[in-house]
């Protein structure tokens, strides 16, 4: 697309998505992949405007002979941008996913700890969150399990877990990669259907042509149960906007997007009016909403 800038449109929402703050010390997932390659190199081109000290670990499961191929190209990445690097080798034999998941997570904390890292960045982005979510549902998931992924959450005592890459697609992630030149290697374990989540994630890939905005809305979906199980004050503002439209007949089924937009509004103590359908709208005076407008 003519004008398009992948390369700075990646770096601005780590830059305003406020996963990772100001200042932080941030350890870095980079398996090799395009979207941990992608974050590894954002992250490391806005740290000096965030003030930032960013390092990457490279974590080797001993479950691929070619795992060498993706060693390369952190070490690779890490010296293009400048970054500290750590190479992680667990234990052999054959364990399941959720074994290697859980290995892997107690190895990255390990490094965070050593260095005094107050966060361990992974580049899970908006398709993963759709798998997560997905697969929550066929395992016949309660409401934990449809918030999805958190953009944040504890690891270990002083250390979180953060995913700055949820809203991001992708594609958006390897035309990143492509705009600034780096190199990255494909897992091919990701084609094999007999795992749960390639063959979900192939399923997906089938009704994305038929659902566009299919990631976007299991996203908004995954938020709303995250904030709705916290009662966050979002949820809260949520619920008091519905039951104020709920009184008009008439505006008992506004889109969410519409919604949300007066939610936000609330949040920033706002001023305007927000239309909710058309020749209606929702009048707001400084945070707190005044009344129904009609047309």
């Amino acid at each position: 697309m003519r004008g398009a800038r992948p390369e700075r449109d990646v770096e601005v929402a780590l830059e305003r998505g406020g996963t990772i703050a100001h200042g932080e010390h941030v350890l870095v997932s980079c398996s090799g992949g395009p979207d941990s390659v992608a974050l590894a190199a954002a992250l490391g081109a806005i740290a000096p405007r965030m003030a930032l000290t960013v390092r990457a670990a490279f974590v080797n499961h001993g479950t691929r002979s070619s795992a060498w191929q993706d060693e390369c190209v952190a070490m690779q990445i890490a010296a293009q941008v400048d970054m500290q690097l750590d190479i992680l080798a667990l234990p052999g034999g054959r364990r399941g996913e959720a074994q290697l998941r859980t290995a892997r997570y107690d190895a990255l904390i390990g490094v965070a700890a050593r260095h005094g890292c107050s966060v361990i960045a992974t580049a899970h982005h908006a398709e993963d969150q759709s798998e997560t979510v997905l697969l929550a549902l066929l395992r016949g998931t309660g409401a934990a399990g449809l918030r999805g992924m958190q953009e944040r959450r504890s690891a270990a005592p002083g250390i979180d877990l953060a995913r700055p890459l949820l809203g991001i697609a992708s594609e958006r992630l390897r035309a990143y990669c492509h705009a600034r030149a780096l190199p990255y290697a494909v897992d091919p374990s990701n084609a094999q259907t007999n795992l749960r989540r390639n063959a979900v994630r192939e399923a997906l890939a089938a009704l994305r042509p038929l659902f566009p905005g299919l990631d976007a809305a299991v996203a908004r979906a995954a938020a709303i149960a995250s904030d709705e199980r916290d009662d966050s004050a979002r949820a809260q503002l949520r619920r008091s906007v519905r039951e104020q439209l709920d009184r008009e007949a008439e505006l008992r089924d506004i889109d969410f997007l519409h919604v949300e937009a007066a939610v936000r509004a609330l949040e920033r103590g706002r001023t305007g009016t927000f239309h909710m359908k058309p020749g209606i709208a929702l009048r707001i005076q400084r945070g707190t909403v005044t009344g129904i407008t009609r047309e």
